[in-house]
Protein backbone atom coordinates (compact mmCIF):
# COMPACT_ATOMS: atom_id res chain seq x y z
CA UNK A 1 0.00 0.00 0.00
CA UNK A 2 1.54 3.31 -1.12
CA UNK A 3 0.08 6.73 -0.52
CA UNK A 4 0.97 10.29 0.30
CA UNK A 5 1.01 10.90 4.06
CA UNK A 6 -0.48 14.36 3.52
CA UNK A 7 -3.71 12.70 2.45
CA UNK A 8 -4.27 11.87 6.13
CA UNK A 9 -4.44 8.15 5.37
CA UNK A 10 -1.63 7.51 7.82
CA UNK A 11 -3.97 6.15 10.46
CA UNK A 12 -4.99 3.30 8.15
CA UNK A 13 -1.55 1.70 8.32
CA UNK A 14 -0.63 -0.44 11.28
CA UNK A 15 2.50 0.69 13.12
CA UNK A 16 4.42 -2.42 12.01
CA UNK A 17 3.66 -1.59 8.33
CA UNK A 18 5.68 1.65 8.60
CA UNK A 19 9.30 2.66 8.82
CA UNK A 20 9.28 5.72 11.11
CA UNK A 21 12.12 8.22 10.92
CA UNK A 22 12.56 10.65 13.82
CA UNK A 23 14.38 13.98 13.80
CA UNK A 24 17.40 12.74 15.78
CA UNK A 25 17.74 9.70 13.56
CA UNK A 26 17.48 11.99 10.51
CA UNK A 27 20.46 13.98 11.81
CA UNK A 28 22.51 10.82 12.27
CA UNK A 29 21.48 9.53 8.82
CA UNK A 30 22.46 12.75 7.07
CA UNK A 31 25.92 12.76 8.70
CA UNK A 32 26.36 9.08 7.81
CA UNK A 33 25.48 9.80 4.17
CA UNK A 34 27.79 12.84 4.02
CA UNK A 35 30.64 10.69 5.39
CA UNK A 36 29.96 8.07 2.72
CA UNK A 37 30.13 10.74 -0.02
CA UNK A 38 33.45 12.05 1.34
CA UNK A 39 34.89 8.54 1.67
CA UNK A 40 33.92 7.79 -1.95
CA UNK A 41 36.15 10.61 -3.18
CA UNK A 42 33.32 12.39 -5.03
CA UNK A 43 33.97 16.12 -4.62
CA UNK A 44 30.62 17.89 -4.72
CA UNK A 45 30.27 21.28 -6.47
CA UNK A 46 26.47 21.56 -6.19
CA UNK A 47 23.88 19.92 -3.97
CA UNK A 48 20.59 19.62 -5.85
CA UNK A 49 17.37 18.66 -4.05
CA UNK A 50 14.36 17.02 -5.61
CA UNK A 51 11.59 19.01 -3.97
CA UNK A 52 9.85 18.61 -1.75
CA UNK A 53 11.06 15.37 -0.19
CA UNK A 54 14.75 15.99 -0.76
CA UNK A 55 14.87 19.57 0.55
CA UNK A 56 15.73 18.91 4.19
CA UNK A 57 18.27 16.19 3.44
CA UNK A 58 19.88 18.36 0.74
CA UNK A 59 20.34 21.20 3.23
CA UNK A 60 21.81 18.85 5.82
CA UNK A 61 24.14 17.33 3.19
CA UNK A 62 25.28 20.75 1.96
CA UNK A 63 26.18 21.85 5.49
CA UNK A 64 27.88 18.55 6.30
CA UNK A 65 29.91 18.67 3.08
CA UNK A 66 30.73 22.39 3.34
CA UNK A 67 29.04 23.08 -0.02
CA UNK A 68 27.37 26.47 -0.40
CA UNK A 69 26.03 25.99 -3.91
CA UNK A 70 22.55 24.49 -3.52
CA UNK A 71 19.45 24.32 -5.65
CA UNK A 72 16.21 22.46 -6.12
CA UNK A 73 14.08 20.99 -8.87
CA UNK A 74 10.36 20.74 -8.23
CA UNK A 75 8.90 17.46 -9.43
CA UNK A 76 5.34 16.18 -9.11
CA UNK A 77 4.61 12.47 -9.42
CA UNK A 78 2.31 11.39 -6.57
CA UNK A 79 -1.10 13.02 -6.68
CA UNK A 80 -2.94 11.15 -3.92
CA UNK A 81 -3.35 7.82 -2.16
CA UNK A 82 -1.55 5.32 -4.40
CA UNK A 83 -2.16 7.69 -7.32
CA UNK A 84 0.57 8.84 -9.65
CA UNK A 85 0.79 10.81 -12.85
CA UNK A 86 1.78 8.74 -15.90
CA UNK A 87 5.26 10.32 -15.70
CA UNK A 88 7.01 12.66 -13.25
CA UNK A 89 6.50 16.32 -14.24
CA UNK A 90 8.83 19.27 -13.63
CA UNK A 91 7.14 22.24 -11.98
CA UNK A 92 8.25 25.88 -11.94
CA UNK A 93 10.45 27.55 -11.03
CA UNK A 94 12.84 25.75 -13.36
CA UNK A 95 16.52 25.30 -12.72
CA UNK A 96 18.85 26.82 -15.30
CA UNK A 97 20.46 23.67 -16.66
CA UNK A 98 23.50 25.49 -18.07
CA UNK A 99 24.50 26.42 -14.50
CA UNK A 100 25.31 22.74 -13.90
CA UNK A 101 27.47 22.14 -17.01
CA UNK A 102 30.80 20.63 -15.97
CA UNK A 103 29.78 20.50 -12.30
CA UNK A 104 29.80 17.54 -9.93
CA UNK A 105 26.22 17.38 -8.69
CA UNK A 106 24.94 15.51 -5.67
CA UNK A 107 21.26 14.84 -6.41
CA UNK A 108 19.26 14.36 -3.21
CA UNK A 109 15.81 12.89 -2.52
CA UNK A 110 14.15 11.34 0.51
CA UNK A 111 13.34 7.96 -1.04
CA UNK A 112 13.88 6.03 -4.26
CA UNK A 113 10.43 4.41 -4.34
CA UNK A 114 9.59 3.65 -7.97
CA UNK A 115 12.83 5.42 -8.89
CA UNK A 116 11.20 7.10 -11.87
CA UNK A 117 11.55 10.64 -10.52
CA UNK A 118 15.19 10.10 -9.57
CA UNK A 119 16.00 8.51 -12.95
CA UNK A 120 14.29 11.36 -14.85
CA UNK A 121 16.25 14.04 -12.98
CA UNK A 122 19.55 12.13 -13.31
CA UNK A 123 18.99 11.99 -17.08
CA UNK A 124 18.08 15.68 -17.23
CA UNK A 125 21.07 16.88 -15.21
CA UNK A 126 23.50 14.51 -16.95
CA UNK A 127 22.26 15.64 -20.37
CA UNK A 128 23.24 19.17 -19.36
CA UNK A 129 26.85 18.08 -18.95
CA UNK A 130 27.03 17.47 -15.19
CA UNK A 131 28.55 14.51 -13.40
CA UNK A 132 25.83 13.19 -11.08
CA UNK A 133 25.76 11.06 -7.95
CA UNK A 134 22.54 10.29 -6.11
CA UNK A 135 21.79 10.10 -2.41
CA UNK A 136 18.56 9.05 -0.67
CA UNK A 137 17.66 8.29 2.90
CA UNK A 138 15.79 5.19 1.76
CA UNK A 139 15.90 2.87 -1.20
CA UNK A 140 13.12 0.45 -2.05
CA UNK A 141 13.59 -2.90 -3.79
CA UNK A 142 11.25 -2.01 -6.67
CA UNK A 143 13.13 1.19 -7.55
CA UNK A 144 14.17 1.55 -11.19
CA UNK A 145 17.41 3.15 -10.01
CA UNK A 146 19.68 2.33 -7.11
CA UNK A 147 20.99 5.49 -5.43
CA UNK A 148 24.77 5.80 -5.23
CA UNK A 149 24.41 6.47 -1.51
CA UNK A 150 21.52 5.18 0.57
CA UNK A 151 21.10 5.09 4.33
CA UNK A 152 18.53 2.29 4.61
CA UNK A 153 16.61 -0.08 2.39
CA UNK A 154 13.00 -0.97 3.10
CA UNK A 155 9.87 -2.13 1.36
CA UNK A 156 7.63 -0.50 3.98
CA UNK A 157 5.86 2.85 3.87
CA UNK A 158 8.09 5.54 5.39
CA UNK A 159 6.84 8.18 7.81
CA UNK A 160 9.19 11.18 7.65
CA UNK A 161 9.18 13.69 10.52
CA UNK A 162 8.48 16.62 8.16
CA UNK A 163 5.39 15.03 6.58
CA UNK A 164 3.98 12.94 9.42
CA UNK A 165 1.20 15.44 10.13
CA UNK A 166 -1.33 16.95 7.74
CA UNK A 167 -0.86 20.57 6.59
CA UNK A 168 -1.66 23.26 9.13
CA UNK A 169 -5.17 24.63 8.69
CA UNK A 170 -6.54 28.06 9.50
CA UNK A 171 -8.62 27.82 12.67
CA UNK A 172 -12.04 29.02 12.16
Amino acid sequence: MTFDVEDSGLDTLAEDDREVLGWLEFGEASRHLASAVVESGFEVDVVLAIARGGLLLAGAMAYSLGVKSCGALNVEFYTGVNERLPQPVLLPPMLEQSALTGKRVLLVDDVADSGRTLAMVVDLVSAGGAEVRTVCLYGKPQSAITPDFVWRRTSRWITFPWSALPPVQVAG
